[in-house]
C-alpha cells in the first residue's frame, strides 16, 4: 500500500512545513497553521525552536 511522504510543500507562507504536514495529513493547511499557532503561544513560544528544526528535518522533494 503507498503511503505519502512527509516533505515540505511547495504551497508556503515561510519554509513549507506546515503545508507539508497538511499534504501528509491530507488536511487544510491554514488548519494545521493555526494548530501551530495555538500551541506556539500556549507552549511558551517553542514553536519559534521547532520550526527551524522541523524544517531542517523534513526534505525537500523538489531538490536534486
Amino acid at each position: 500500500m503507498f503511503k505519502n511522504r512527509l516533505t515540505l510543500s511547495e504551497h508556503r507562507m515561510i519554509g513549507g512545513v506546515c503545508g507539508g504536514i497538511a499534504e501528509y495529513l491530507d488536511i487544510d493547511p491554514s488548519l494545521v497553521r493555526v494548530i501551530y499557532a495555538a500551541l506556539t503561544i500556549f507552549t511558551c513560544f517553542s514553536g519559534f525552536i521547532l520550526y527551524p528544526i522541523l524544517y531542517w528535518i523534513i526534505p525537500n522533494k523538489y531538490k536534486a
